[in-house]
């Protein structure tokens, strides 16, 4: 995907409630939100021409929580910075995998499943309030339908508070058996042309007897359950298991994968992100390897240890040696990491679809497999292949 837009993570305002759903694509007692028109709706405009993002599913929603996601008028998202340690860990995370001089292979290859980013940005009216600027994974799709997926037997870090512990528990007591959690989702209805959108108070009523059909809804729009996305997602989420199968330097605790396919019937005209050239936002390089674009050149003290040096520390030497003895090829590395974005398909082949990893505000150093992930990874992808076998549905 050549988008240069970012993405943290979609949320939707809850809608009126849908009527005429039909029966196949509902739980019982269960109501989605009817978002009526394919065009996404546009707040008013905040900082510096940046609106809230109108097609989140799931986390802080600008302008009810203390933090939130902005759109800027580059087409970026802006994903505010959260308290600390929260914010500046993430911030801290996302500056170790893309800095310039980051030679280790497994964070170069972490990249691949991560929206890109473009360092931070802060209005000049108030330049202490940072947001993390970022690719919107979805911007090149024409009718993008979006789901927010938490991963993992635990949504809390080591160091929570007992307190914190039992309160991630009582929201969700099947996390640890199941292994991921359905934050919330918008789906293109096709014979209605409109969006159904589900938030988290859905999925914390799936449970394991009904999730194959909750996760079903995702890629139901309204005529056919689109078997090819789920398919796609299928590959790339092996991609990222295959990726955690591999490492035993970073543990993600309450981070989420977000699921976007294009919603618009594969048989008609389709708008194809993959063969989009949309030029960079204005700033940002244009090359596959950016590593950082910090929209007002702010150097912000890092006055945190955020433990995540400790990987940097020890991969150091390492880099340097591997960063002299190579003079990578970029066409080639950019190629191969078109080639994992797409399961090596020729742009245009197949249906348009991205996984990708967000929500980095509790990841810490490890010196083994993060078994609760790869955990939820592996029931994810189980319940995702029964949707193979599923008949077509009417």
């Amino acid at each position: 995907m050549e988008s240069s837009i970012a993405l943290g993570r979609l949320e939707l305002s809850p809608g009126p409630a849908a009527g005429g759903v039909t029966g196949a694509t509902r739980l019982s007692g269960v109501e989605p939100a009817h978002e009526r028109g394919a065009q996404r709706h546009q707040g008013p405009a905040h900082l510096n021409g940046c609106v809230p993002l109108s097609h989140q599913v799931a986390g802080h929603k600008y302008g009810v929580d203390k933090v939130g996601i902005l759109q800027h008028p580059d087409g970026t998202v802006l994903k505010q910075l959260q308290p600390p340690p929260r914010g500046p860990r993430e911030m801290h995370f996302y500056r170790m995998v893309y800095a310039d001089d980051c030679c280790d292979p497994r964070l170069l290859e972490l990249r691949n499943h991560l929206p890109k980013y473009y360092g931070t940005w802060a209005s000049p009216d108030n330049p202490s309030d940072l947001y993390l600027k970022l690719e919107d994974v979805t911007r090149l799709f024409r009718k993008p339908c979006i789901m927010d997926v938490k991963l993992g037997q635990r949504s809390y870090d080591p160091f929570a508070s007992q307190e914190k512990r039992e309160q991630q528990i009582r929201k969700y007591p099947l996390m640890e058996e199941i292994g991921f959690l359905l934050l919330g989702m918008r789906v293109y209805n096709v014979s209605s042309d409109s969006f159904d959108s589900y938030d988290q108070h859905y999925g914390r009523k799936l449970l394991k007897d009904t999730l194959k059909e909750g996760l079903a809804k995702f890629f139901f729009n309204g005529v056919a359950l689109r078997k090819d996305a789920v398919s796609t997602s299928i590959a790339k989420v092996q991609q990222i298991l295959r990726w955690f199968e591999s490492q035993e330097q970073l543990c993600f605790y309450a981070s989420s994968l977000l699921f976007v396919y294009e919603g618009q019937p594969p048989s008609a005209p389709a708008h194809n992100p993959l063969q989009d050239k949309t030029p960079a936002p204005d700033g940002v390089r244009k090359d596959e390897h950016t590593a950082e674009y910090n929209n007002n050149n702010i150097q912000e003290p890092m006055s945190w240890d955020y433990s995540l040096d400790t990987i940097c520390t020890n991969h150091k030497s390492l880099c340097q040696r591997q960063c002299k003895e190579q003079q990578p090829n970029h066409n080639q590395e950019a190629a191969g990491q078109e080639a994992m974005r797409t399961g090596g398909a020729e742009p245009g082949a197949g249906p348009a679809v991205e996984v990708r990893m967000i929500d980095f505000a509790h990841v810490f150093p490890s010196d083994t497999h993060d078994q609760g992930y790869i955990y939820g990874l592996k029931h994810l992808l189980s319940v995702l292949q029964q949707l193979l076998h599923e008949p077509e549905l009417q």
